[in-house]
């Protein structure tokens, strides 16, 4: 009888369970239902837990751990709990590592669990040992490694409250293989419970005085820590009293763009008015986001470490207000909840800024008009046809490069919940991004627009849409070349294009090969008959749009 053979014995014990299937039922019982993975060998129990018909988890199978880990990363986003990744030791965690690294700039709560050497083997360099907890110091909340069986449902119920509680983030979660082979009848924990923290009374009063005070101000919101009420009760304050809003970097969705209080976003490719009129603004009200590196423009609109706007910060972890920017009044409190306390404030007289919404609103409607064509491809229209095809409740992923650029100038979003996208700016993202939102919502159309360096690099997944049978639109971006760095490339080294040229398959073809839909067109009237042919297909779908690649963004061009 080998080892697994003898695990599965026992369990037929009362009350007795291997590591593996104590750690599915914690999983469970704090509201995980799927988990995204490698298989590996040293994490078999995992995998044998959630065969069975009523375990409550799912594992989708991936093809590659770093398209895992962004899957779990995006799942995070999409519910609000933390997205589950189980990887091997190792190669396979290291893999995953880039998952963690945009769970971190992004805020997402996510657990990574990795199965490890056997414990009498650490401290020896076996085959593929490392520690976990040295590794990912630097960009998780919490890494470590269970070392003992009894104690999975006390860990794993720790690592959810972590994830969650304040700024949310990344967990590691080492398991060594003996540790999840071997049994226990110890308990199940009792699920995590968050507490959201909420502004005070005193901090609502200030919060009114300072708006009320001001003659330009600005909100700027991020997209961490809101629901769809919360977001509702945000749009009704910020209408009744005519106060004008920015998204920070790719955070379009907490506002519905159409809204007259929308005046545009601060991201890569900004309009220059609309940075102009933050440096301009005497209070800014900062709701969910940390001012990071690409919201604030390289730390340039705002002064370092006192900013010449009046600052109200308000944002879940306390460790983050005062990092950067001193504000002039910094509150820890969840967007959700700050948002249900604007609800209660009295109405504020806004004749003082009227003027300063509508110019705002008008020059952010001057931005997105129609500028001369591209031919024969203008990605403007192709964005602008996505507005009107696409339904309110479309969820649209990206990863990075110039063509999210025309993403985030010219479509708009709707409702909560329908961008996801990476802060921490990394390629391959929107595949398995889109992979995670089609599971988490079957009934909602999912689109994912990919740059072709983009695609490749998670296009491995491709075969994961298919085998899930997701009916998934990818629009591919192909200018044969990593066009972002080309920019920067040509910026710096002039006429001197270096490692950035790429040779690419057949996008069209490669999706017909998996059994899938695929065309291929080279002009922008050609996409709304090939967007609706791919939408009615009913299944995965690639369109491939084979631009002019001297166009980089709506405003460079080699």
């Amino acid at each position: 009888m080998n080892k697994h053979q003898s695990a599965q014995a026992v369990t037929g014990e009362a009350g007795l369970r291997n590591g593996g299937q104590i750690l599915v039922s914690a999983l469970r019982r704090n509201g995980a239902d799927r988990m995204f993975g490698v298989p590996g060998e040293s994490a078999l129990p995992i995998f044998d837990a959630v065969y069975e018909p009523d375990a409550g988890v799912r594992f989708i199978m991936c093809r590659h751990e770093a398209t895992a880990s962004h899957m779990a990363e995006a799942d995070g986003k999409l519910s609000k709990r933390p997205g589950i990744c189980v990887v091997s030791r190792g190669p396979g965690a290291m893999q995953a590592a880039i998952g963690l690294h945009t769970a971190w700039q992004d805020s997402t709560p996510m657990i990574l669990i990795v199965g490890q050497v056997p414990r009498s083997h650490r401290g020896r360099e076996a085959f593929q040992e490392m520690d976990y907890s040295r590794t990912f110091d630097d960009m998780t909340k919490w890494a470590v490694e269970i070392d003992s069986v009894d104690r999975i449902p006390e860990i794993v119920s720790r690592a959810f409250h972590v994830a969650m509680q304040g700024r949310p983030g990344p967990v590691v979660l080492s398991i060594p293989e003996d540790v999840l082979s071997a049994t226990s009848s110890v308990a199940d924990a009792a699920p995590a419970t968050t507490i959201d923290a909420a502004p005070s009374a005193q901090q609502m009063a200030d919060v009114r005085r300072l708006l009320q005070q001001a003659q330009r101000p600005l909100v700027i919101v991020g997209n961490l820590g809101w629901n769809v009420e919360a977001a509702s009760r945000f749009r009704t304050f910020v209408e009744q009293n005519n106060l004008p809003v920015v998204a920070g970097f790719r955070s379009q969705d907490v506002l519905d763009n159409r809204s007259e209080q929308y005046i545009g976003d601060i991201s890569l490719g900004c309009s220059r008015p609309l940075m102009a009129r933050v440096k301009t603004a005497d209070l800014l009200l900062v709701i969910g986001d940390r001012l990071g590196d690409v919201t604030t423009n390289h730390y340039s609109l705002f002064d370092v470490p006192t900013p010449k706007q009046a600052l109200i910060h308000v944002f879940p972890g306390p460790e983050e207000l005062g990092r950067v920017y001193v504000p002039t009044l910094g509150i820890p409190a969840n967007s959700s909840r700050f948002a249900e306390a604007l609800a209660q404030l009295d109405p504020l007289d806004h004749s003082s800024w009227d003027a300063w919404r509508a110019e705002s609103r008008l020059a952010y409607v001057e931005y997105q008009a129609p500028r001369p064509d591209f031919p024969p491809f203008d990605l403007a229209k192709v964005i602008d046809h996505l507005n009107t095809a696409l339904p309110d409740d479309a969820i649209v992923t990206n990863g990075a490069g110039n063509y999210t650029v025309w993403l985030h100038r010219y479509y708009r979003y709707r409702g909560l919940g329908t961008q996801i996208a990476p802060k921490s700016g990394t390629m391959g993202y929107g595949l398995p991004a889109a992979v995670a939102a089609q599971l988490r919502h079957p009934e909602r159309r999912v689109v994912c627009l990919a740059g072709d360096g983009c695609f490749m690099m998670a296009s491995q997944e491709f075969a994961t849409v298919v085998q899930q049978k997701l009916p998934v639109v990818i629009i591919i971006v192909n200018n044969t070349m990593y066009g972002s760095i080309r920019m920067h490339q040509e910026l710096s080294f002039p006429n001197r294009p270096s490692g950035t040229d790429l040779l690419n398959p057949d996008f069209a073809a490669l999706a017909k090969s998996y059994g899938a839909y695929g065309e291929a067109i080279d002009a922008h009237d050609d996409f709304p008959a090939a967007f609706s042919r791919a939408v009615n297909a009913g299944g995965p779908a690639i369109i491939e749009l084979r631009v002019n690649r001297k166009q980089l963004t709506p405003d460079r061009s080699l």
